[in-house]
């Protein structure tokens, strides 16, 4: 009896739960038709895993359960439930787009498109209605979102109040959904949709929303929390839901996706198509699918590279009206463009890659189609923008010192404007995009300075310039002590024009190198005011302390050991004429060191260049003094290491 609890426990753990979280949702949609008296059309589309989903869970999708609910979040009653459900009216296998026998290694697919139609009688409601449908679970093999295994879908659409009395209806998306991408070719698909009311629609990547629990096989959709869209793994988000170079892109008013996707996986993409009317918004219907990049590789790949960064375009080019297009298919053996020129019959050309002059500026589509005719042609359009002449300029003004701003001006011209995008880098790690910045360099140094313009038609050019950053430093000299009855010869340096404050003790205010004579002890601060020859100013101290007699400082103890701090052993004199010689000697009495000079001193190294042993060592120094007397002086240091 134990044994067979034991089974049963374990049954419902494993099997059960699997069942219970089963994935196969690969996609959705909702829209409505607006049939007049208030009775609206609602179509549910969803898009089934047939290849790995579980068959149990697809099953299950059968019938579909929906939720109204007016726009104020008040639910509209069904008699005493909260939900209504809609049978299948349709179910279909979608083909893939593409043929087998052009894709080498092709991967397996099955997808099935099912449809729930059926018609809801809506009373005007000052609010508007919202309808929901929820399901779990996704494929479970989703790369941009975290956990797509337990994660399930929210597919809606609005029924706006404003809305109700002019009977309208939803946006239609037009084409399937591409089943599967192959890595690295390019992808050119159009999503675009249609409008039976005429509105004017557009297009962009939006939120996948979550819904329906992973244990539910009969979900009671809920309206979503603002929150509760899909968690996007790192480095995607809704509006960069795939990885590509050329990036994944929309366009915003045409629908179509171009890019070449470069990572393979299985990739949530959401497009929301705006409906507009008089210039204002008024519905957004969603399509939510799953992208498939895989490994697979076409046999013949028609491709004009993307040089621009706007929206599907070869280039924008803005020098003259020829274009050399560059071919970059693979697979092919004949080819045929069409510049896209509707008034010239010779806009085609057969050559592999080809040259052509435009005979107007504006926008035109060229399409290259690689083996026309045969089992496995394949085509791609790209826009060529015709918008010459451009060029980026800019001037700069201001002093040329550090911390000085310079004004930088743009003076970008475009036959066609505004200019509209400005990117400057000033040469030290530091960037702008405004029309005109500021900019103040810390240190003198010779810059490059970039600006990268862009006009309104998508012309860019770049330039570059160099401005020199004086390396303006000034400088006033050394702090100082003396003897008093002494005199200093200053030396500031750094510019042309130099003031000194105060002028007390000083033989002259206005030169780099006054005279300062000092009868008594004490100290005194001098600050020096410095411009250069380019107008750089700037102000430096020097210090001077004035002592009643002259001293002579050695240090008892060095420690050479390459660490910056006492390394050297070096006598400080002040009120010596000069140093006759500083000698050290070790305990044996040989001389291990000798200099006549007070700023050298010894670094612990015999006069071989051997580092000397830790000790005692005895040094002699002997100095002349201002009165042209010699003094010895004379002590003991210990070397540490």
């Amino acid at each position: 009896m134990r044994g067979r609890f034991s089974i049963f426990l374990f049954l419902l753990l494993t099997g059960f739960c699997i069942k219970a979280v089963a994935t196969h949702i690969v996609g959705g949609e909702m829209t409505y038709k607006c049939l007049g008296n208030n009775v609206y059309q609602l179509r549910l589309d969803i898009y089934q895993d047939c290849l790995t989903g579980d068959p149990q869970a697809i099953a299950q999708d059968n019938p579909a359960y929906i939720s109204i609910y007016y726009g104020d979040g008040t639910v509209y009653p069904f008699g005493n439930r909260d939900y209504d459900s809609i049978s299948a009216s349709s179910l279909i296998l979608v083909p893939p787009n593409f043929k087998n026998d052009c894709v080498k290694n092709p991967p397996a697919t099955c997808l099935r498109k099912v449809s729930f139609i059926k018609n809801y009688t809506l009373p005007p409601s000052s609010t508007g209605y919202r309808i929901y449908y929820q399901r779990c679970c996704r494929n479970g093999s989703i790369v941009n979102i975290i956990n797509p295994g337990a994660v399930g879908a929210t597919y809606s659409c609005t029924i706006p109040p404003q809305l109700q009395a002019t009977c309208n209806n939803g946006a239609v998306f037009k084409n399937y959904p591409p089943q599967i991408i192959c890595i690295n070719n390019p992808l050119v698909y159009d999503h675009s949709a249609t409008d039976a009311d005429g509105d004017s629609l557009s297009y962009e990547f939006c939120e996948a929303y979550i819904g329906g629990s992973p244990n539910d096989a009969k979900p009671i959709p809920t309206p979503p929390a603002p929150g509760d869209s899909v968690q996007y793994a790192p480095f995607f988000s809704s509006k960069k839901p795939m990885a590509g170079n050329p990036p994944i892109q929309i366009d915003a008013a045409t629908g179509m996706i171009s890019g070449t996707p470069n990572l393979a996986g299985r990739y949530v993409v959401t497009v929301c198509c705006h409906e507009w009317r008089n210039g204002v918004m008024i519905n957004t219907v969603k399509r939510e699918f799953q992208f498939v990049v895989t490994n697979c590789s076409k046999a013949v790949v028609a491709d004009i590279p993307q040089h621009s960064t706007d929206f599907n375009t070869y280039v924008v080019e803005c020098n003259s009206k020829t274009v050399h297009f560059d071919n970059n298919s693979s697979g092919g053996f004949s080819y045929s463009w069409n510049f896209g020129v509707a008034t010239d019959p010779a806009d085609t050309s057969s050559q592999f890659e080809p040259t052509y002059t435009y005979p107007d500026t504006g926008v035109y589509y060229v399409t290259l189609v690689v083996n026309r005719g045969t089992t496995c042609p394949d085509s791609i359009t790209r826009a060529v923008k015709i918008f010459p002449t451009y060029k980026a300029d800019f001037s700069f003004d201001g002093l040329h010192c550090p911390g000085s701003p310079v004004q930088f001006t743009d003076l970008s011209e475009a036959t066609y404007k505004p200019v509209t995008e400005w990117n400057w880098s000033f040469g030290d790690s530091t960037f702008s995009t405004d029309q005109n910045p500021v900019h103040i360099y810390d240190t003198g140094h010779a810059y490059n300075v970039t600006l990268i313009s862009k006009s309104i038609k998508g012309c860019t050019d770049t330039i570059t310039k160099q401005i020199d950053i004086e390396k303006f430093k000034p400088f006033a000299g050394n702090d100082t002590i003396i003897v008093k009855g002494e005199y200093i010869n200053f030396k500031a340096s750094g510019g042309v024009v130099y003031t000194w404050t105060p002028g007390t003790f000083l033989n002259n205010t206005n030169v780099n190198n006054p005279t300062g004579y000092y009868p008594d002890t004490g100290r005194i601060s001098y600050v020096v005011h410095i411009i250069s020859a380019n107008n750089c100013e700037g102000n430096d101290t020097v210090n001077v302390q004035i002592v009643g007699q002259a001293s002579v400082f050695v240090p008892s103890g060095f420690t050479p050991n390459g660490d910056g701090l006492n390394d050297i052993l070096r006598p400080i004199g002040i009120g010596f004429r000069n140093v006759n010689y500083f000698r050290v000697f070790n305990r044996w009495g040989q001389q291990v060191y000798f200099s006549s000079r007070f700023k050298i001193g010894w670094d612990g190294n015999n006069e071989g260049g051997r580092a000397a042993d830790v000790g005692t060592y005895f040094w002699v120094l002997s100095l002349t003094d201002r009165f042209g007397k010699e003094q010895l002086v004379k002590g003991d240091v210990t070397l540490i290491r």
